[in-house]
């Protein structure tokens, strides 16, 4: 039987801005979290402090914006409350369970919303609320930007990456067209991600 106190939030998506992430650290602050934090170009990490365990938040950066992603096991009831009002003023997605005893509940959130809660006990399921999914216009359009936005900076990372390893076998061989023939790719790529960053 587990009675102590465990949230695992999977699948969770919520997009921040500097400004956000410099709030959050000062409430935490202020609700008496010991933490620290790091950033490199591409990510900006908190690590929480919860007892004598170590929660580490990881926001990767997209442009301007700031991306916390990932799968996370809270075990501090206020750390969790601190996630899930994140989760509802940022319309972020998430897939919540809870545990408890031998009971597990699983939220779905999408858009800041739940719209789907299920308890499972043992080997059965019961599904106690489903939002009928009809989903307006603008939150179709979101959803679509915000996963077609994804896939291309990937697809153009990736183009990024095979780019700058050619202009390095271009640079190191001596051959003066093929490096210039991969500057203007990296330029073209450059301009596709600035467009993206919006």
């Amino acid at each position: 039987m587990n009675k102590s106190y465990e949230v695992e939030y999977c699948n969770l998506e919520l997009r921040f801005d500097r400004r956000h992430i410099q709030q959050l650290i000062r409430d935490l602050i202020q609700d008496g979290y010991s933490l620290y934090w790091s950033e490199n170009e591409d990510v900006f990490i908190i690590s929480v402090r919860t007892g004598r365990k170590l929660t580490k938040l990881h926001f990767q950066r997209m442009g301007q914006e700031y991306r916390l992603a990932g799968d996370y096991v809270i075990r501090d009831a206020r750390l969790a409350e601190w996630l899930e009002k994140l989760i509802g003023d940022l319309r972020g997605h998430a897939v919540v369970k809870r545990f408890k005893d031998r009971q597990i509940l699983v939220e779905n959130i999408l858009f800041g919303e739940v719209i789907r809660l299920v308890e499972i006990t043992g080997v059965e399921h019961r599904i106690l609320y489903q939002k009928n999914m009809m989903m307006d216009a603008e939150q179709m359009i979101d959803l679509f930007i915000s996963q077609s936005a994804e896939r291309q900076l990937e697809q153009l990372q990736r183009e990024l990456d095979h780019e700058l390893e050619r202009l390095h076998e271009a640079l190191q061989s001596g051959d003066r067209t093929a490096s210039e023939q991969c500057k203007e790719r990296l330029k073209k790529i450059r301009r596709l991600l600035l467009q993206l960053e919006w």
